[in-house]
């Protein structure tokens, strides 16, 4: 991919030049002009002066007249070119920037030190730029991994299509199966991405029902439980009130949680242990707590902010193609259209713990 700053095609400093030439187009004019009054003034102030300087009681006093326009003009300009430095100058640049972000450079910044009358609002305009700069580099490595996700698997069906085609391969079940594994693969990521695409855009529909906790634990453990027992890892669920209720899309919670329980079972070795466990949240609102926690490899703190990225995965080399890495950040976008949040705290060597605090009387 080209560096987006390289190729742009309205770099920084055609901003630059054109606010010079903007500046160069008007100083001519300031000085004549600035020149002219100066000059009627003086003009003025000569006559006056010659017409009474015969009278010696208000020559003093008409000199004083004479002379005190151009103190004012220097006052004046002084002034003017404080205001300018403090107002004019600042306004200029934070001008130039938004035309600059108007016409796509999302790299251009204010500087902050210059002003601090306009300390603040400079500050906030950098901060949105610069979150528009992020939001349009997540676009497009979201293109780069949707490419990069749909090359592999659309390579594999081609190759096995055309070896059968040319006599290469026999059109055997195994063949076919493969290939078949390959158009589920892609189908499963193509779902993906609309589930993410709808939930991010707060489209995602919700069938909000009211059930007891209790039932949702035991499904997982019963869901997972033959998973678990084959791999030597220990599941279990605990659930702090066996009466607790609470308000929520059944189907998405499950699918939320049984992703974060897949991801366990991955990164968890024999002899581990993962549990599940639901408590009251803390604070006035009623809410509860679901965590989900294992003794597996667990995440780096470098990569622990981006686990919920699309497309994000531990396994650096990418090598996995089972799982899209779309499950962490659609189990976040599920969490956030019920109105809760989802956490994760892990250290190396000793596992992660995820934790996703939801109102219980969300509908």
């Amino acid at each position: 991919m080209s560096d987006h700053h390289e190729a742009h095609p309205n770099p920084p400093h055609r901003f630059q030049r054109r606010w010079s030439s903007s500046r160069r187009r008007f100083f001519p004019f300031a000085i004549f002009f600035f020149f002219f009054i100066l000059l009627f003034i003086g003009g003025t102030a000569a006559i006056l002066y010659l017409i009474f300087s015969e009278y010696s009681g208000v020559r003093n006093i008409w000199l004083l007249l004479c002379g005190a326009p151009f103190v004012v003009i220097f006052l004046l300009i002084v002034t003017i070119f404080s205001l300018y430095t403090r107002f004019g100058k600042p306004l200029g640049e934070i001008f130039n920037a938004i035309d600059a972000v108007a016409e796509g450079n999302l790299s251009v910044r204010v500087p902050e030190d210059n002003s601090p009358q306009f300390q603040e609002l400079i500050k906030r305009f950098n901060k949105m730029v610069s979150e528009l700069e992020r939001a349009d580099q997540q676009r497009r490595n979201l293109t780069s991994d949707i490419a990069h996700e749909l090359r592999t698997p659309l390579h594999i069906i081609q190759g096995n299509l055309e070896g059968i085609v040319d006599g290469v391969y026999e059109p055997t079940t195994e063949h076919i199966n493969n290939t078949l594994d390959e158009t589920k693969l892609l189908a499963r990521l193509v779902n993906d991405l609309q589930t993410l695409s709808l939930a991010e855009a707060g489209q995602l529909p919700l069938h909000p029902t009211r059930f007891l906790l209790a039932d949702l634990m035991h499904d997982l453990t019963a869901s997972f439980s033959a998973q678990a027992t084959s791999l030597g890892i220990d599941l279990t669920a605990g659930v702090t009130s066996p009466n607790q209720e609470i308000t929520a899309d059944y189907d998405r919670l499950n699918q939320v949680l049984s992703n974060l329980i897949s991801n366990a079972l991955r990164h968890t070795p024999k002899g581990g242990t993962i549990s599940l466990k639901t408590e009251s949240g803390v604070g006035e609102a009623r809410s509860v707590r679901i965590t989900v926690k294992d003794s597996g490899e667990g995440i780096a703190s470098e990569d622990l902010p981006f686990i919920f990225d699309r497309f994000w995965r531990g396994d650096k080399s990418r090598t996995g193609r089972v799982h899209s890495g779309l499950g962490l950040a659609i189990a976040k976008q599920i969490v956030l259209a019920h109105g809760g949040t989802i956490e994760a705290e892990s250290d190396i060597g000793k596992g992660t713990t995820f934790t996703i605090e939801l109102p219980t009387g969300h509908a």
